[in-house]
């Protein structure tokens, strides 16, 4: 058996573990799992930050409403205006500043209002956090189990296979298994393939004229393109 059949022989079972490896990674136990884990690593500063807008927000509020006051305050200046026009005072000026602080007043006053809101869906957002959060720990505790149960199945098949690559492995020159395994971990699959009239049979790119003759006299070459090792075709 030459080096190549030897080497598409421990592709073959190599492609075995991969898709072990696949199924895994794409297995709705792994994907419930990694899904509850990542929200509930967020959760608890998702959480803080929203009670920190609430507080925020009451701050506020608390600050306008102070304001509110005091600025409703000043129009008792104006409870004697009556007494003040027949003194001759100027009546334009002082509904001009009666105007002007009824107006902050009811700006201020719209802005509690939002503001009021403002804090009512933060804490609707934060009551909801919360009850997803509880859904999560249960989601979280149920999937790591399955997912447990099924890596630990799939784990079992996998030390099976990967017995059989190591007696392959034996029979493959160490450069070679090193190449092969630099291009597995870069999740390069299949490795080996034919060429196909001077172009590799995966990309389609063509041999430069070295490869060609490298190919042809029975030597495995790189591809330049897609950098699987190639081998002369039938």
């Amino acid at each position: 058996m030459t080096q190549v059949e030897k080497l598409l022989k421990y592709q073959e079972t190599d492609e075995k573990l991969l898709k072990l490896e696949r199924d895994l990674g794409n297995s709705n136990e792994r994907k419930n799992y990694v899904q509850a884990k990542s929200f509930l690593t967020k959760a608890p500063e998702k959480l803080d930050a929203l009670e920190a807008k609430a507080v925020e927000l009451a701050a506020l509020v608390s600050e306008l409403n102070k304001k509110y006051a005091e600025i409703a305050e000043t129009l008792s200046d104006f409870d004697h205006i009556d007494e003040m026009v027949d003194g001759g005072a100027d009546i334009s000026f002082y509904k001009k500043n009666v105007t002007q602080i009824s107006d902050r007043l009811k700006s201020i006053k719209a802005e509690v209002s939002s503001l009021t809101k403002a804090i009512k869906d933060a804490d609707e957002e934060y009551q909801q956090m919360k009850k997803k959060t509880i859904d999560m720990q249960k989601q979280y505790s149920e999937s790591t189990e399955a997912y447990k149960k099924l890596k630990e199945s799939l784990q079992i098949e996998a030390l099976a296979v990967k017995k059989e690559l190591d007696a392959l492995k034996k029979n493959i020159e160490p450069e070679v298994m090193k190449k092969y395994e630099i291009k597995r971990s870069e999740r390069i699959f299949p490795i080996l393939c034919a060429e196909n009239g001077g172009r590799c049979s995966k990309c389609g790119s063509e041999l430069s004229l070295a490869g060609k003759e490298k190919v042809s006299s029975g030597s495995v070459v790189e591809c330049d393109n897609c950098h699987r090792m190639l081998y002369k075709g039938v």
